[in-house]
């Protein structure tokens, strides 16, 4: 009985991580997890550097901070690391400073979900960033209720297909973003690692959507 237990239990784990892989492996992407050796509160030049040795990642020449990958029309990968604070565009206080690392999904073979842009995490930056995001607190999720009233009173239908969530752990803080269509399915999502120093600064934004 209990074989036949844990045999079902590796078999939901598969199933689970198995569109992962399959969103995954169009951008050739590895799959063997990254390690973290340059984050959020990290000079530019070191996470450049990181950026340029993660296996995952491999940019292109010129590519910087930046790196695109697209192997059709239908499926994007973008990460971003910006010495700016996530959310709406203020000037930067120290330019030589990393705040945001941020990664989007575009997959309209696949669609793009909450558990998809959690697991990418994993693969990015390795165990010890997951389980810090794994053990981190929700301090705010979305949309609210009255997000919905309202975007259904005023006709404003983004604002209840915008689902979301705000994490904040012992080292870094949290965004996840999907973007449903009227189906239902998720086509576009992001997921920001940043300082928890900016983490007020963001929230107040989101509430004020």
């Amino acid at each position: 009985m209990k074989n036949s237990l844990n045999g079902k239990r590796s078999e939901a784990k598969r199933i689970l991580l198995l569109p992962l892989t399959l969103f995954l492996v169009p951008f050739s992407l590895s799959l063997f997890p990254a390690t973290a050796n340059a984050l959020p509160g990290q000079r530019t030049d070191v996470v450049a550097a990181w950026i340029n040795a993660n296996p995952t990642l491999r940019p292109g020449i010129g590519d910087g901070l930046r790196v695109t990958k697209s192997n059709t029309p239908a499926q994007r990968f973008t990460f971003q690391a910006s010495v700016l604070p996530p959310g709406r565009l203020t000037t930067p206080k120290d330019r030589g400073t990393i705040r945001t690392e941020r990664m989007t999904f575009y997959d309209m073979t696949n669609g793009v979900t909450l558990e998809r842009l959690k697991e990418s995490l994993r693969v990015i930056y390795g165990l010890t960033v997951y389980e810090d995001f794994d053990r981190a607190q929700l301090v705010y999720d979305y949309p609210v209720p009255q997000t919905i009233d309202l975007s259904r009173r005023q006709n404003r239908r983004l604002l209840e297909q915008q689902q979301g969530e705000l994490r904040v752990g012992d080292r870094f803080a949290y965004w996840l973003e999907i973007t449903q269509t009227e189906s239902g399915k998720a086509f576009n999502g992001q997921i920001t690692v940043f300082l928890k120093q900016d983490l007020d600064k963001l929230q107040a934004e989101l509430r004020d959507r």
